[in-house]
């Protein structure tokens, strides 16, 4: 019921928009058919003619039981994987994310390009009326909409080649993160079952990320939205729906209509970084002002961002933010769809210098971090290497204990000072 709201508001925002096409121009007004972006060619690797191995075999056989207590059928499943192989190709999950790798400035350079904020610009124009039904229907705003949309395909540019059950029975078979693709996996054979797509048109990343909205299966299945109202949701051919799939799931996921996802700010002289986190209206008395001029938002709670330390730009978050990582959990990603999507719509460039940065530390050495801070009790969960805000506040505990100034910047000075410290 909802999607059928939904597609009424597009169609009715349509024909206003054509009929006010009609009012103003010198002549009658030639409706443009939405655009669909272009279906990817199957890839070469989607099936193979050589049997699985033995070992691949008999794993496919361990997980049939699996998807069919989730509704699989027997003959879904052997179409399938039917001559699917594993991908030799397929690289290690995680290991070399430029969003957990890359120097936060460099990262921002690739990712909020020129380019990228004009191609945004052409699309929020071109897709307007939808973007307005959307943005009232689930109360998101189009800048972040247009910004996950450019980020995660570069607007329906680019949705992967790869066999997304190949790849993922890759994974799962891999013992990487084993059971997360194992889920993942039955997930797009449920879609298979449920009759969203065929095996061979479901096309993805290397990971099993599929469409313009680059949704796992689970995310598909969870949020998926027929935006067009044609009955289907196809978040690789049809626009609308995938802005609408984008703005559903971070709707689901706690979007605060009305609240900026933050913002850059500037700090006052003798500012204390030990306080990182209070209420919007209390920056303002702490004497921090917003770089726009703009007013602090009159709700809410802001956390002190700093990515390069007290020496480079500083922003504060809102729990908007937070919305935009459960699609990626890096802060650079994040900062971008938020960066990105003030661009698209006018907004100006950050204007703190970023800092001449030390080399950046390398996996090992930020995973290092993370162990030393847990041997210390100051940080709990997984040494990953992943740089969030859960690792930041322990960097910021370690720096006040030992007297310096608390940024929650990790950097190799930090790494230093926990090689020395006992």
């Amino acid at each position: 019921m909802r999607e059928i709201l939904l597609a009424a508001m597009i169609g009715a925002l349509l024909a206003a928009s054509a009929a006010s096409a009609q009012g103003t121009a010198p002549g009658p007004a030639t409706p443009v058919p939405p655009a669909k972006a272009a279906q990817p060619k199957p890839a070469d690797a989607t099936t193979k003619s050589e049997a699985p191995s033995p070992e691949f075999a008999r794993y496919l056989e361990t997980l049939w039981p699996k998807a069919q207590a989730r509704g699989v059928s027997r003959a879904t499943f052997d179409l399938a994987f039917q001559g699917v192989t594993p991908d030799p190709k397929v690289a290690v999950v995680g290991r070399a994310q430029s969003e957990f790798a890359q120097p936060i400035s460099a990262y921002l350079d690739g990712a909020v390009s020129g380019g990228r904020i004009r191609r945004g610009g052409e699309l929020a124009r071109q897709w307007a009326a939808t973007l307005d039904a959307v943005e009232a229907f689930y109360g998101v705003p189009r800048s972040v909409v247009l910004a996950a949309w450019g980020m995660e395909s570069n607007f329906g540019g680019y949705t992967g080649k790869n066999s997304v059950i190949r790849a993922l029975a890759t994974l799962a078979f891999s013992r990487q993160r084993a059971g997360y693709f194992e889920r993942e996996l039955i997930a797009a054979l449920e879609m298979i079952e449920k009759d969203h797509i065929r095996p061979a048109e479901m096309l993805g990343s290397w990971a099993g990320a599929m469409g313009q909205t680059q949704f796992m299966p689970s995310s598909f299945l969870a949020y998926a939205a027929d935006g067009d109202g044609d009955g289907r949701r196809d978040i690789w051919a049809s626009v609308p729906d995938a802005l609408a799939s984008i703005a559903n799931f971070l709707k689901e996921h706690g979007w605060k209509p009305g609240l900026p996802w933050g913002f850059e700010v500037v700090l006052p002289e003798g500012f204390d970084y030990a306080v990182h986190r209070r209420g919007f209206a209390e920056w303002t008395t702490a004497g921090v002002r917003r770089v726009d001029g703009a007013e602090m938002p009159r709700a809410g709670e802001g956390l002190l961002f700093l990515p390069t330390g007290a020496r480079g730009p500083a922003f504060l978050l809102s729990e908007n933010f937070v919305v935009i990582k459960a699609y990626n959990t890096s802060d650079s990603y994040a900062l971008a769809v938020g960066h990105l999507g003030d661009l698209i719509l006018g907004g100006g460039p950050i204007r703190g210098a970023w800092p001449k940065e030390a080399p950046p530390l390398s996996r090992d050495e930020r995973v290092e971090i993370q162990r030393r801070l847990s041997k210390r009790g100051l940080l709990d969960g997984d040494a990953d290497g992943r740089i969030g805000f859960k690792t930041r506040d322990a960097v910021r505990r370690f720096q006040l204990d030992r007297g310096l100034l608390p940024d929650g910047h990790a950097d190799p000075a930090v790494l230093k000072e926990l090689r020395a410290s006992r």
